[in-house]
């Protein structure tokens, strides 16, 4: 594992190890430091769960990520190699820096109330519900003054709570970062997946590599779906999920959103034994794909 990380470094140009294991909260808090520590993680964490990231297709049933865990998820599809899905990670989190900077903009979660009165408040205001999380959880992105004029305002009977992001993700603002990753990614070579691969565009799922890697850059700028996803799983008739590191938010949302689906979120090396017995016990159980999903 540390000559892969090694290597995975050479391909990031960042210190992943030292990023993962000693760097301080403020270090690894940059968005072009965190993308590439995420994805590398969660590569590593499959390598680990399943012996070779190669095995991991035959084991799952689905696969899914969440905004730049979708790269994970081409890697346990075998859609992208590890090194195609952390070059293009790398150049990812460095444009999305870069777009950040140009503009003062954040992302605030608006928890409970009226879904359809939450999306008007956030169109309201001029904001963009970035991430559509499902249980009651819609996260509005957009310029630090639209942000302060929902807080002053916000939808009846919801919570606000601020995030600590460098920008307005998934919106309009990061525009000149999805041309940037286009363009490296019109140099890779995807393969079709090798199991179920959903989308959080609209939670599809996506027979394709060259479609998927076509969707991932994509969402760059667009909203994430998280909650169709979680129907998609639902219809599958998932009956277990397995959340790479860092992990917990995903499965905290299953918690309300798929109830009877055991739930292990993976965050140390001693939760790879219980991912694997869930595996035994639970792949191969899931319905064929649903109709008029390509």
């Amino acid at each position: 594992m540390s000559e892969r990380f090694e290597s995975w470094s050479d391909v990031v140009g960042l210190d992943l190890k030292r990023y993962g294991t000693t760097a301080d909260a403020d270090e690894i808090r940059d968005t072009a430091v965190a993308q590439p520590l995420l994805v590398g993680a969660g590569l590593a964490a499959t390598a680990a769960l399943f012996g070779d990231l190669s095995a991991a297709p035959e084991s799952v049933d689905a696969v899914a990520g969440h905004s730049v865990g979708e790269l994970v998820a081409a890697g346990v599809a075998g859609v992208l190699r590890p090194e195609d899905a952390l070059a293009l990670v790398a150049e990812r989190g460095r444009a999305m820096a870069d777009a950040a900077a140009q503009t003062a903009t954040g992302m605030t979660a608006v928890l409970g109330g009226d879904r359809a009165e939450v999306l008007a408040a956030i169109e309201s205001h001029g904001l963009t519900p970035a991430n559509d999380n499902g249980s009651g959880q819609i996260v509005a992105a957009g310029t630090l003054e639209q942000l302060a004029a929902l807080a002053a305002d916000p939808p009846a009977r919801t919570r606000l709570r601020p995030l600590s992001v460098a920008g307005a993700f998934h919106t309009h603002h990061m525009a000149p970062a999805e041309e940037r990753v286009a363009r490296l990614a019109k140099a890779i070579s995807p393969a079709d997946p090798r199991t179920r691969l959903l989308s959080v565009r609209d939670g599809a799922v996506v027979a394709g590599g060259a479609e998927y890697l076509d969707r991932l850059v994509a969402q760059i700028s667009a909203p994430v779906r998280w909650d169709a996803v979680t129907e998609t799983l639902a219809g599958l008739g998932v009956t277990a999920l397995i959340e790479l590191p860092p992990a917990g938010t995903l499965t905290g949302l299953a918690k309300r959103a798929l109830p009877g689906v055991e739930r292990l979120a993976v965050k140390t090396p001693e939760d790879l034994d219980r991912a694997r017995e869930l595996v035994a016990e639970h792949a191969g159980t899931s319905a064929p794909e649903p109709e008029g999903r390509s």
